[in-house]
């Protein structure tokens, strides 16, 4: 693992992944390809840009010669793939792009790594690796009694997104035991911490609870996820990369499961306490129950006691701790809010999805 191409490095677990791979592999070389899409932002990296181990490039992962190109330029020896259209909502709407991105985009960088890799033998084969990061969804939804999903669990995705993700979950499978590709995937929970974009549950609701705006839960906010501290993913993806088997499958989940009304009731408890005096207490007066969205999946729950008894895995942080770190982030962080926040693609779905309703 000397050459490692992150894709969608810009983005809030691929940046968090980029920070945390280079505090542990100091000798290591880094090519973070980035379209820049609307929840990408190089802003999530400047502490980084002059670092001697670390290249940007900004590009698309369909580009076929362009990833080839930066496969031989650099001598990639690893690809972490976290490049993909990953909100619900946006699939719902238009699942074009997440077609193109998830699976076309997959196609394209395996097609490159068995063109460079394995037919062409760049480098050997024993020090190659392609990680693919999946997510809970691919599986579909639990009922109340039903167990926590195992890696051998049946696909059942139920929206535009996680049919993406689960075709391209199949799509590295099958380069694997087609062709050979070494590769690892791991399929994580709902992810939360810093850099994540302010459209997603926890961050809308610290932020527009801190400005006195509604705090939307959609339907009666009894939908169960798992929740997983980015720091945590990452260093299980670390800790996949380092031990893991070619041909190996992993789940990684925070190991809880609140309801999504006992995340925003625990993070307005939470700022109840660290703005004590703002005029917005008790925050949870700003909860609004919204229309709920299409096939919203009702839970989901990992089991993890594989790359624990494997790996020696287990997440860190506890939820309460883990989102106290995430509003502390975000309560110092105010500059890099309001740039994300400026961009036309943030404004528009906001106005669509939360203020119109």
């Amino acid at each position: 693992m000397k050459n490692i191409m992150v894709t969608g490095g810009a983005g809030f677990i691929g940046s968090n992944f980029i920070h945390y791979l280079l505090r542990v592999e100091p000798d290591a070389h880094i090519v973070n390809i980035d379209a820049l899409t609307y929840a990408g932002s190089q802003d999530n990296l400047k502490d980084i840009s002059e670092d001697n181990r670390y290249t940007f490039v900004h590009g698309d992962i369909c580009d076929k010669d362009l990833i080839e190109k930066l496969f031989r330029e650099y001598k990639i020896d690893t690809v972490v793939h976290f490049a993909a259209e990953s909100h619900v909502d946006r699939s719902i709407l238009d699942p074009g792009q997440f077609i193109q991105t998830n699976i076309n985009g997959t196609f394209t960088l395996l097609q490159t790594a068995r063109k460079v890799w394995l037919q062409e033998s760049a480098l050997p084969v024993d020090g190659l690796r392609f990680h693919h990061i999946s997510t809970d969804e691919v599986f579909g939804s639990l009922a109340p009694a039903e167990p926590a999903w195992i890696e051998a669990s049946p696909y059942a995705p139920n929206s535009p997104y996680a049919a993406s993700k689960a075709s391209a979950d199949h799509l590295v499978r099958a380069f694997g035991h087609t062709y050979g590709l070494p590769y690892t995937l791991t399929n994580c929970s709902n992810n939360y911490g810093p850099y994540q974009f302010p459209e997603k549950l926890i961050p809308l609701t610290i932020l527009n609870a801190i400005e006195g705006k509604r705090l939307p839960v959609y339907g009666d906010g009894q939908q169960i996820r798992d929740w997983l501290h980015v720091e945590d993913h990452c260093d299980a993806i670390y800790q996949v990369l380092k031990r893991g088997a070619s041909a190996s499958i992993y789940n990684i989940g925070g190991e809880n499961q609140p309801a999504n009304l006992t995340i925003v009731e625990m993070i307005c408890e939470i700022l109840d306490g660290v703005l004590p005096d703002s005029e917005n207490v008790p925050h949870k007066s700003l909860i609004e129950f919204v229309k709920d969205r299409p096939g919203h999946d009702r839970r989901y729950a990992m089991d993890i006691q594989k790359i624990n008894q494997e790996l020696g895995w287990k997440p860190r942080y506890s939820l309460k701790e883990g989102l106290r770190d995430t509003i502390a982030w975000y309560l110092s962080h105010a500059d890099w809010v309001a740039a994300i926040r400026n961009k036309r693609e943030y404004q528009g779905w906001l106005d669509h999805n939360y203020r119109s309703r």
